[in-house]
């Protein structure tokens, strides 16, 4: 197999394939009130062994990449728009905020985990909706988030965003 010649990785290496589905009661997109949302990520036998979520249990929080698979390809942002599509905020480029219209349709959301039962998660706050494709499940651990008096955001963030979870 040929080798790319910038990053020196075959093609193969960028296939990425689900873990397991989302189950929400969610279905059509919404901006907000997510953190009341129960929902179930059902992990695929075919690609996990049971044994692949041991001690997962021991964590009250879960990270998880998935795929926005209901936005198109052709509604993919490489520029910059107005964030929630407010023209009272200001434009942002695609790389400076959340929108799911990203170049690559990826999704990084952090949730509860409220059980694990065999191959099934059972989450709360998860913002994916039915279907939704999980490329990865990781334990939220605080050890890799910077100190909060660290973290630098635009002043309008958390008025804009302040309904997203609750």
């Amino acid at each position: 197999m040929k080798q790319d010649q910038k990053s020196g990785t075959t093609p193969d290496a960028y296939l990425v394939r689900p873990i397991g589905i989302v189950r929400s009661p969610r279905s059509v997109p919404s901006h907000d009130h997510w953190g009341a949302v129960s929902a179930v990520i059902e992990l695929d036998p075919a690609q996990l062994l049971p044994d692949a979520v041991t001690g997962l249990e021991q964590f009250s929080h879960l990270e998880v990449v998935f795929h926005f698979h209901l936005v198109p390809e052709s509604d993919t942002v490489t520029g910059s728009c107005h964030p929630r599509g407010r023209t009272d905020l200001p434009r942002l480029g695609i790389l400076a905020q959340r929108l799911k219209e990203r170049p690559n349709r990826l999704g990084v959301s952090r949730c509860e985990l409220v059980g694990v039962d065999g191959l099934t998660l059972h989450v709360r706050g998860l913002d994916a909706l039915e279907g939704t494709p999980v490329l990865d499940v990781k334990p939220h651990q605080q050890i890799f988030q910077p100190a909060p008096e660290a973290v630098r955001e635009p002043t309008w963030l958390q008025a804009a965003m302040s309904a997203y979870y609750f």
